[in-house]
């Protein structure tokens, strides 16, 4: 199964969040006690993603945040038309993690060609990544230090 090209929908009437599972670098960020939302992200149950678990103010709140753009969202009566975050340009260095760019870049690869990316975009800090210049996880199992 190729999992970049999988899109899935969950939908509460008002809102619809869209995860792409090829895009997650499985930072917990969504679901974790401490950053998450458990009530509506449980990676341990099937579907993982519970929409009626809060309301849509907080999913939105909570989907802003993902680090890697595998999760968004669109109000329903504009489908296909995901929410855009409108913020200044932020880098954030995590600790033992990626480096976190925010806002509306485009990066060149080393033969001139170009990708767009919203919201939020994780870089590779470690040099470990299979999906370089982007974090795609490896280093929460080498667990390197940085």
């Amino acid at each position: 199964m190729d999992l970049k090209n999988i899109t899935k929908k969950y939908n509460n009437g008002e809102i619809t969040v869209v995860w792409k599972p090829g895009a997650c670098i499985h930072s917990t960020v969504c679901w974790k006690e401490s950053t998450g939302l458990p009530e509506v992200f449980s990676p341990k149950e099937k579907p993982w993603i519970k929409i009626e678990g809060a309301d849509s103010a907080r999913i939105m709140d909570q989907v802003k945040k993902c680090p890697s753009g595998a999760l968004s969202f669109y109000y329903n009566n504009y489908e296909n038309k995901e929410e855009e975050i409108s913020a200044e340009a932020k880098v954030e260095v995590v600790p033992n993690g990626p480096l976190l760019v925010y806002g509306t870049i485009t990066i060149k690869d080393q033969h001139g060609v170009e990708d767009k990316k919203d919201k939020v975009t994780a870089f590779c800090r470690c040099g470990l990544s299979n999906n370089k210049p982007y974090c795609d996880g490896t280093h929460i199992k080498t667990r390197i230090d940085g």
